[in-house]
């Protein structure tokens, strides 16, 4: 099964319509996709994930294959842990790059200005997504924002070698918590994979700098389930060390999630009223009839309107 693939530069053209039911559905039916032509700087990624792996090489890797992590593995006991070395950088509402003694300037430099990017994309997404929800085209925004804006953050993480990949998961079965996750991912090394239908689909590597997708639990209760949040895992590998950059665009942590009122159905009625409207639209759509049955339940008298 191929990932669905959605190619931004065909959004203002004749085939934007096109686009627009592909991205919809990758939403509805998978909860995950690819975006080419994205218009994020790809020299500028080029540099992000070179100067990771050089933090990595430099500062992470010894550590790692000396921690706690690999002798459990040694010994069999790896029920609850994850063969990932990781650290999480908070970007809004406020950065804590410069907690980090051990990044280099180069690094926090190139980051920033990625960030910079990469929301200015998922703002982009979240709008697309509201269009074809039916939605206020900033409903999402607005929704995830909270007092002081919508919280962002990426998780940078190595999925190292291991020796015995049989015994341990890079990451354990899970859905994301938050909103929208832009992965920037290695280009060689494969381990990701998303549960559909029962089976699990295997992630390619991501050639020329193109961004992986998925949507987290927030967008599936705020679409009122029509979006889809997908389980997934890292399979950890024997050949190869894995590069996965992964920026949250979430809701700030006090803002309030509830299904879009849009897209609820009616409730609260009685099936006497709902068969007088059916007598009268019977033969007509059947969208109008419940819009018209939930100004009912929202009216304060309880009228038909």
């Amino acid at each position: 099964m191929e990932v669905p693939v959605i190619d931004f530069s065909q959004l203002d053209g004749e085939k934007r319509s096109k686009t627009m039911a592909l991205l919809h559905d990758a939403c509805e039916k998978f909860g995950f996709f690819k975006i080419e032509n994205h218009g994020v700087d790809k020299k500028l990624m080029e540099k992000v994930k070179h100067f990771v792996d050089s933090h990595y090489e430099r500062n992470l890797k010894e550590t790692f294959y000396d921690s706690e992590v690999a002798k459990r593995l040694e010994n069999g006991h790896t029920r609850d842990i994850d063969w990932e070395s990781s650290f999480f950088i908070s970007h809004r509402p406020k950065s804590n790059i410069n907690e980090f003694p051990n990044l280099s300037e180069d690094l926090r430099k190139a980051m920033d200005d990625y960030i910079d990017q990469l929301i200015m994309l998922a703002e982009k997404l979240s709008e697309l997504m509201c269009e074809n929800l039916g939605l206020d085209k900033d409903h999402i925004k607005k929704v995830f924002s909270g007092e002081k804006g919508p919280s962002v953050g990426t998780k940078v993480a190595r999925y190292p070698q291991c020796p015995h990949p049989d015994r341990v998961r890079g990451l354990r079965e899970h859905t994301d918590a938050g909103g929208i996750i832009l992965l920037l991912q290695d280009d060689q090394v494969p381990g990701l994979e998303f549960l559909k239908e029962g089976n699990w689909i295997q992630i390619p590597p991501s050639k020329n700098n193109a961004i992986f997708v998925n949507t987290g639990d927030q967008v599936e209760v705020l679409s009122n389930g029509r979006y889809k949040s997908a389980l997934h895992r890292v399979m950890a590998k024997k050949n190869g060390s894995r590069l996965s950059i992964a920026t949250f665009y979430n809701p700030a942590t006090d803002a309030i999630i509830s299904p879009a009122p849009k897209l609820l159905y009616p409730n609260h009625f009685s099936f006497g009223d709902y068969l007088k409207l059916y007598a009268t639209t019977k033969f007509l759509d059947k969208e109008p009839r419940f819009e018209s049955l939930k100004k009912r339940t929202n009216s304060p008298c309880g009228l038909l309107v």
